[in-house]
């Protein structure tokens, strides 16, 4: 799918096995969270802009590079918390700010009730954290929200999508790549039982099992 970049690399492909068994524990799950987001966030900024900056190592001097835009992440609250701290390792001048988003269990849509955007842009790049890409319902608003905010450029990290929710963000924000560990089969519509708007095989609900609530 245009747009989409599912990682092959060795490692995000034994890690997320890992994440996905049901019997790794919460510690266990956000330690994998964060190692795969680490990873992650080297293909999502592979295109990072650069600009020159001259300087002195101990044998002389040189010209070097630093990142010429400003990268803003936007966790979607409170899966997407568990994928902030492996970003500002990678690049630490990350400005962070938090959009609380819920989906009704009922409508599977998504509800906003927090917002700590300022009242202008800051970045240049956007980046929407969120491990799981189901309907793709709080995607779509969190991009919503960030444009009207002033958002030039804007991407979706996470580590498993669904292809509903792939389509639905496409369709709505075709500019809007995704960066994400796997794209899996389906979603449950609640017809076998199961809950409605998961992920099969997915892993569950991802805040649940980073912090213990499931």
């Amino acid at each position: 799918m245009a747009g989409v970049h599912q990682s092959n690399h060795p490692l995000i492909l034994h890690k997320l096995t890992l994440l996905r068994r049901q019997e790794t524990e919460s510690k266990k799950f956000r330690e994998l969270v964060r190692e795969l987001t680490w990873l992650l966030a080297y293909e999502a900024l592979a295109d990072l802009p650069l600009m020159d900056w001259p300087i002195t190592t101990p044998m002389g001097t040189m010209v070097g590079h630093k990142a010429a835009q400003k990268v803003g992440l936007v966790p979607i609250l409170r899966a997407g918390l568990g994928m902030v701290d492996a970003f500002l390792e990678v690049l630490p001048t990350c400005q962070v700010w938090h959009l609380g988003l819920y989906r009704d269990h009922q409508t599977l849509e998504p509800v906003a009730y927090y917002n700590k955007l300022p009242e202008a842009a800051t970045v240049q790049i956007c980046l929407i954290l969120d491990p799981m890409l189901a309907t793709g319902g709080s995607a779509v608003a969190a991009v919503d929200i960030l444009k009207r905010w002033g958002a030039q450029r804007i991407r979706f990290v996470g580590l498993i999508a669904a292809p509903e929710g792939v389509r639905r963000l496409q369709q709505a924000h075709p500019d809007v790549d995704i960066y994400v560990a796997a794209v899996d089969e389906y979603l449950t519509d609640g017809s076998d039982g199961r809950p409605a708007g998961y992920i099969v095989p997915g892993l569950g609900d991802a805040g649940d099992r980073q912090f213990g609530t499931g």
